[in-house]
């Protein structure tokens, strides 16, 4: 019997096991980075040890200090997690040889899945269908084709060729990324199917023979290589599902398979379906799994672990109810082009969650969060937040409440993809299934924010009263007096903010009462597009009115203040009301509303003066390493032209060269460390 388990990973997923082992009364061990000490999964641990530094090399990758770890803490057995070293045969072996309990599959079925090219020949003589296969891109002449990582999944070290001139780059930034990722570099390419869905089957086997299949999850939605949307059981014929399930489980027999695991399949337009890799561990998306199960996979990977057989119940996958959607909230920021974002999270707050890290007994939502209010998200890790899961009787009815419970969440600090989520749940294409892994390159709408352009002067509005209220409420004296009072009325009260289009600056003015008297929203300096005020509607943009109270020349909504308090502002918008929530941690105000979220920084009055950027000046997005630099100073450039790239958060990002020009500085170097804003390089247009 297992009775203290130690999780070799960190955030999410440790607090997922760390629920199971709570509920079954088996003591947990922590191992952290310095960067997670502070950390929600360190907290909830019974201990924790700390394995010095950052880096996930210098951490979670260092197999001799987590054996240290169990063995000064304690541990009987060992969890892998999933990513870092939970497919990592050595590591599985490790574990073993010191006389642990290894909570996965042997190192034996590990090394022959990791290798993925002999894992491809292994299982198509067990019958499972195949990809045409590539490890020498020299005899590749058709095209598109998909450069993969054979060391790991998630999405690293994958990219999409769609001819030979694109080739060797891609191969190289692959085998940057994947040695980056999993500390293997070796690749190989396989043949890219155009609107192919990526389908898999979470399988289990026991120590006593059985393989079994629990069912399929869609998991099609995806950015960069990595899922973002998936669902259980998902929309396929019955015949194309049972094939599914056979060839899973054959793969799974054929490596005689133990503990959980994924095999992953692409299915064609023309319904034939194709191994792609086979994940021994535990997936990201298993919650869904759970929901339209109700079984517990971390309990049965504990049991397996124990040598107990699967309960009959969790080996026939058709009786499977409801239907499960998990949407995966990463921090990324859409002002920059969907980088990963770092920062503190000021609040983490998603409505009507029914329970966390565990399975419901009615219609609703799950949270498996890594993070709470407070937590820090720095640079060296995924940048996953959380997962936010919903479970329903129809694909429908579970769409529509995951859809809202998103929208309405309050998520401050860090910028995040959830507006992104929310779209691509509510458009018609994915209400009819019509879904595929190019499904984001189809739909660029969906990378709209939620907040129409013509209701952020209303949002701002709003964290304008607000954050006079909070002053008003901080006042020692004359806290009485409606802010904004002028005994001359030509004198509005003036806030500037900055927010996703730039500066806005909102004026308004209340009388002796304290109603609204007037009031505008107008762009400041920089800012991308006028927004006076808020319009009618969003094909016919309007101004707002103006400081001197007159009308602008189209029809203008009348709003008058119902209520202001620091945290929750009233507008009755052409008589109807609005609530927004404002949550200030100054001077940053975050303003949640009816029709979405906008996050505000106030301007000071009195700004300091701040050094101007040479023009042409590439900065850094995110503190992260310089990997590669392609130019030199001196050399001349063409727009889109790859200039360096920088790691940050175990993605490659490219910088690119803004405009032809001539590089005039290049102040950064192969191997160098950058932090937020650091100029990495400046090319002079021509």
């Amino acid at each position: 019997m297992i009775t203290r388990l130690l999780v070799a990973n960190r955030g999410e997923i440790a607090r997922r096991v760390f629920a199971t082992c709570r509920a079954l009364g088996v003591e947990t061990v922590a191992v952290h980075s310095d960067a997670d000490a502070d950390a929600p999964f360190v907290a909830e641990a019974d201990h924790a040890v700390r394995l010095p530094g950052n880096t996930p090399a210098e951490t979670y990758l260092r197999i001799d200090l987590i054996l240290d770890a169990a063995r000064r803490a304690g541990a009987d057995a060992v969890h892998p997690g999933y990513g870092f070293l939970a497919e990592n045969a050595e590591f599985a072996a490790a574990v073993t040889d010191a006389g642990l309990t290894w909570v996965g599959p042997p190192a034996k079925a590990i090394a022959a899945m990791g290798d993925k090219m002999a894992a491809k020949a292994l299982l198509a003589e067990a019958g499972v269908p195949m990809l045409p296969t590539w490890t020498d891109a020299d005899g590749i002449t058709d095209f598109p084709v998909l450069v993969k990582a054979s060391a790991g999944g998630g999405g690293r070290g994958m990219r999409i060729v769609r001819d030979a001139a694109g080739l060797a780059e891609a191969v190289a930034s692959a085998r940057r990324e994947a040695a980056g990722a999993f500390g293997d570099g070796t690749v190989f390419i396989e043949r890219y199917v155009e609107r192919g869905r990526h389908v898999e089957v979470q399988i289990f086997g026991d120590t006593h023979g059985t393989v079994a299949a629990l069912g399929v999850r869609d998991c099609s939605i995806q950015r960069r290589h990595q899922k973002i949307v998936e669902e259980a059981p998902g929309v396929l014929p019955a015949e194309v599902r049972e094939r599914l399930h056979e060839a899973a489980v054959a793969a799974g027999r054929a490596v005689d398979y133990v503990g959980a695991g994924t095999v992953e399949f692409l299915l064609a337009p023309d319904g034939e379906i194709y191994f792609l890799e086979m994940n021994t561990r535990l997936q990201v998306e298993h919650p869904v799994t759970e929901l339209c199960t109700g079984l517990d996979l971390v309990r049965l990977q504990l049991m397996v672990a124990e040598g107990q057989p699967l309960p009959e119940h969790a080996t026939d996958p058709h009786w499977m109810r409801g239907y499960a959607i998990e949407v995966r909230l990463c921090a990324e920021d859409p002002a920059q082009g969907w980088r990963p974002a770092t920062g503190t999270v000021h609040r983490f707050a998603v409505p009507g969650v029914a329970r966390e890290f565990g399975n419901l007994r009615a219609i609703g939502l799950r949270l498996d969060s890594g993070v709470v209010d407070g937590s820090t998200v720095g640079v060296h890790y995924d940048s996953m937040l959380a997962k936010v899961i919903a479970w329903g009787q129809s694909r429908a009815e579970t769409i529509r409440l995951l859809a809202g419970a998103l929208a309405r969440a309050e998520l401050h600090g860090v910028a995040t993809n959830r507006d992104l989520l929310v779209r691509v749940l509510r458009s018609p294409e994915f209400g009819a299934v019509e879904i595929d892994t190019g499904f984001l390159d189809r739909h660029p709408e969906v990378f709209a924010p939620l907040l129409p352009a013509d209701q952020l002067p209303l949002a701002a509005l709003a964290a304008a009263l607000a954050t006079a209220a909070a002053h008003r409420a901080d006042a020692p004296v004359l806290a009485g007096l409606p802010s904004g009072w002028r005994n001359v009325p030509a004198f509005p009260q003036v806030t500037r903010f900055t927010g996703r289009d730039g500066e806005i600056e909102v004026r308004y003015r209340l009388d002796r009462s304290g109603a609204l008297a007037e009031w505008s929203a107008v762009p400041g300096a920089g800012s991308a597009a006028r927004t006076d005020g808020p319009p009618t509607d969003a094909t016919a943009p309007t101004a707002g009115p103006t400081p001197d109270g007159t009308a602008a020349d189209a029809p203008t909504p009348v709003v008058s203040l119902v209520r202001a308090a620091p945290d929750r502002v009233v507008l009755d918008v052409d008589g109807v009301r609005r609530a927004y929530r404002v949550h200030r941690v100054s001077p940053e105000v975050f303003v949640d509303g009816p029709d979405g979220a906008a996050s505000l920084t106030e301007l000071p009055r009195f700004p300091e003066p701040t050094a101007e950027l040479a023009a042409g000046s590439l900065v850094a997005p995110l503190p992260g390493a310089v990997t590669r630099v392609h130019v030199e100073v001196g050399q001349r450039v063409a727009a889109g032209d790859l200039l360096l790239t920088l790691e940050a958060m175990k993605l490659e990002h490219p910088v690119l060269a803004p405009a032809d020009g001539v590089v005039a500085e290049l102040p950064v170097a192969t191997g160098g460390q950058v932090d937020t804003g650091a100029v990495l390089a400046v090319v002079n247009p021509e």
